[in-house]
């Protein structure tokens, strides 16, 4: 494991001002959890996040903050929260380099069958998290991840997320658990597995430079879910791993964050090329392409509509199975509550919001085939 990580210097390890919560010494037989949060000028939200580990009802043996080119207070924060703290040194590869070092130096520290959790700093966990994941994390399990939800749900902008959120948590639920991704706002891996995973990077079975996370990519998460489902795993999100993470609270932030996901999921599968795992992935796709052109087809007959007869008349037969389609997305985000159901049933916030996921996923296409500059 050391020979992986040559690229870097050793990270520096800070000790909390306050002991570290662990779990129950005895462990009464379960794996060790170890919880890894990697954190940039998270001087906001880590000591919430730190929390949420401590207020667990089977709590981490170790939680453990990697502090990445810090400039603020979130390395003092998180010791006084109770948490280690690793310091980076010299990373240059954003989250999925700060993940490489905390688990180069952790993973021969642990057993095969421990459990190592990774949470992003700006989410906090549901109190049954880990304890619903270690439930489900054995046999051809090889990774639980969260279904997450916005944590702020005002605004306009934040509930159309808070709600996009809440649907694909249901979808999940619906497909018995199945994750697409293993997001990185909270999952729990198997030691063995992510030790397989690092060893086929190293063998060229699975793209990547021998670390855990491919940090040349632009979403590492997505990309390590399909790494664990090439080697014959499968990845979940049972209902009770709930996680609360932030939402983007300005067009432009919301803008960035989502070319990112879809071009880094769309070269992700380019990566890995057409295979039985990405097959679902390369569908899923070609959906969402599908609906595109048939929502822009859709705009361009109103269009020609508006423009041959200066209006747009209205056919009663379309009533019903648009009431049908009103009811659904409100009935879909009703875990968000009432007035979260009131925007969605209205509509037109939702194409709005829609039309703007689409553009994105047009502009991160345009991206892929011009090979431009990557930007995170």
């Amino acid at each position: 494991m050391r020979s992986a990580m040559a690229a870097y210097d050793e990270p520096r390890v800070a000790v909390p001002t306050t002991a570290p919560a662990g779990g129950d010494s005895s462990r009464r037989g379960r794996p060790r959890v170890v919880a890894v949060v990697p954190a940039h000028d998270e001087e906001a939200g880590i000591a919430a996040a730190v929390a949420s580990l401590h207020a667990q009802s089977l709590r981490p043996d170790r939680i453990v903050v990697v502090a990445d080119n810090c400039t603020d207070r979130t390395a003092r924060l998180a010791a006084e929260a109770g948490a280690e703290v690793i310091e980076t040194v010299a990373n240059r590869d954003k989250k999925a380099g700060a993940l490489n070092q905390a688990l180069d130096l952790l993973l021969p520290t642990l057993d095969d069958d421990d459990r190592v959790l990774c949470m992003d700093a700006d989410s906090t966990l549901g109190p049954e998290f880990i304890e619903v994941a270690l439930a489900d994390l054995h046999g051809e399990v090889g990774a639980v991840g969260g279904n997450f939800y916005g944590a702020v749900n005002t605004g306009w902008l934040r509930r159309m997320q808070c709600n996009e959120y809440a649907r694909f948590a249901r979808e999940t639920a619906r497909k018995d658990a199945r994750a697409w991704v293993v997001t990185g706002t909270g999952a729990v891996f198997r030691v063995d597995v992510l030790r397989e995973v690092v060893a086929a990077r190293g063998a060229k079975r699975l793209p990547g430079a021998g670390y855990v996370y491919d940090a040349t990519v632009l979403t590492e998460d997505n990309e390590l879910t399909l790494a664990i489902k090439h080697l014959g795993y499968r990845c979940v999100s049972p209902q009770g791993c709930v996680v609360m993470t932030d939402v983007m609270p300005t067009w432009g932030e919301l803008w960035r964050q989502r070319l990112r996901w879809k071009r880094g999921a769309m070269e992700n599968l380019l990566q890995y090329g057409l295979t039985r795992v990405t097959l679902p992935y390369y569908a899923q796709h070609l959906l969402m392409f599908f609906g595109l052109a048939f929502f822009a087809l859709y705009l361009g007959l109103c269009a020609a509509t508006l423009a041959r007869f200066g209006g747009i008349g209205l056919n009663w037969v379309w009533f019903l199975p648009t009431a049908i389609f009103m009811l659904e997305r409100a009935v879909t985000v009703r875990a968000n509550g009432w007035r979260n159901m009131l925007l969605a049933a209205s509509l037109v916030p939702e194409w709005t919001y829609e039309i703007f996921l689409q553009a994105c996923l047009l502009r991160a296409s345009r991206d892929i085939v011009r090979r431009s500059a990557r930007h995170w």
